[in-house]
C-alpha cells in the first residue's frame, strides 16, 4: 500500500496576501445604532441577483461594530469617490460615529453619505454564517449615483478607477 505525501502545510499569511491582488471598490456600510449613525469600511461587496434587486457585503465576526450591523434591519452601502481616502481610514480603523456633516440627517433611516459615488439602501434579505465571517445580503430599496472617480484598494494600497479612457 502507498502513502499519499501529505498537502504542505497551509499558509494563511500567503493566502492573505494572494487575495490582496484581487483590486476590489472600497466600501462603507451605514446603520443606526442606539448611539446614531455608523459606518464600517468594507471591500467584500458584490452584487448578487438583478431580480430581484439583491447585493451581499461580508462582515467580520471580530469587528467592534459586528453586534450592531449583524441586527441591521436597514443600512446603506456607498461606494467611495477617490478624495474619502480618510473616511475609508477612519471607518476602517477609527473612530465609527458619523458626524452630522457626513450624512443627509433629513432622512436617517439609513444614514446615508453626502459624497459617496453610489448608494444602495438596503433592508436585510438574509444572513448566512460562513467561516469567521457573517454574510449579510440585503434587498436593494432605492439607488443613487453619480459620476466620478473610485476609490480602489489593492494589494494593501489604494488607487483609482478612472471614468476617462485616457
Amino acid at each position: 500500500m502507498t502513502q499519499t505525501p501529505a498537502a504542505p502545510p497551509f499558509d494563511l499569511t500567503e493566502y492573505r496576501k494572494a487575495l490582496g491582488g484581487f483590486a476590489t471598490g472600497v466600501c462603507v456600510v451605514t446603520t443606526q445604532s442606539d448611539d446614531g449613525g455608523i459606518g464600517i469600511t468594507v471591500n467584500s461587496f458584490t452584487s448578487v441577483s438583478l431580480d430581484p434587486p439583491l447585493v451581499l457585503w461580508c462582515l467580520d465576526d471580530s469587528s467592534d461594530r459586528h453586534d450592531v450591523f449583524a441586527a441591521a434591519e436597514r443600512f446603506a452601502i456607498h461606494v467611495l469617490p477617490v478624495e474619502d481616502r480618510e473616511m475609508s481610514d477612519r471607518f476602517a480603523w477609527g473612530t465609527c460615529r458619523l458626524s452630522p456633516e457626513e450624512f443627509d440627517i433629513s432622512n436617517p433611516e439609513p444614514p446615508r453619505l453626502r459624497n459617496a459615488l453610489m448608494r444602495l439602501d438596503c433592508t436585510a434579505h438574509d444572513r448566512i454564517r460562513m467561516g469567521d465571517h457573517l454574510i449579510i445580503i440585503g434587498a436593494v430599496r432605492a439607488v443613487e449615483s453619480r459620476d466620478g472617480d473610485a476609490l480602489t484598494y489593492f494589494r494593501g494600497r489604494y488607487g483609482v478607477a478612472s471614468e476617462s479612457l485616457a
